[in-house]
């Protein structure tokens, strides 16, 4: 979920860091009920915090050096068998935050309506907005490709 959010593995790895941060700092307050809902409701607040936090402050990233650049992982999201072609994933990437947030806990983590109204805090009537702008911007980019 954390790949399928941030576009690429390093910004994933920082995400689940920071979602294991988190965790660890709520531990204590965590009620017994579906751990999956709530790994999942951190692992998107953390990434729609970093992205808020980005346009707050942008940087400017460094120059490619080929010789430093390690090799890409062969596994993009180091869990899921299921591999979104490149295309897609980069066409998600341009989607803004909350349209892809939505688009990302329904159509690849399948998660229904109310349950992703609950994680992003917003009604169901926006995450329904939110899907189908978010597809609609999606078929956009990959016909013009």
């Amino acid at each position: 979920m954390a790949y399928r959010l941030t576009g690429n593995d390093a910004d994933a790895q920082d995400l689940v860091q920071e979602v294991l941060l988190r965790l660890h700092r709520g531990l204590a307050t965590y009620r017994p009920g579906s751990l999956e809902g709530w790994l999942s409701r951190i692992t998107t607040n953390a990434f729609l915090d970093e992205t808020r936090r980005r346009r707050r402050r942008p940087t400017v990233p460094l120059p490619d050096d080929p010789e430093r650049v390690p090799a890409e992982h062969v596994a993009g999201d180091g869990g899921s068998t299921t591999s979104l072609p490149d295309d897609i994933q980069a066409a998600l990437r341009s989607l803004p935050d909350d349209y892809r947030a939505a688009v990302v806990l329904c159509d690849v983590v399948g998660l229904p309506y109310d349950e992703i109204a609950d994680r992003l805090g917003v009604p169901v009537g926006t995450v329904r907005s939110r899907i189908h702008r978010g597809r609609s911007a999606l078929r956009t980019l990959l016909a013009h490709r």
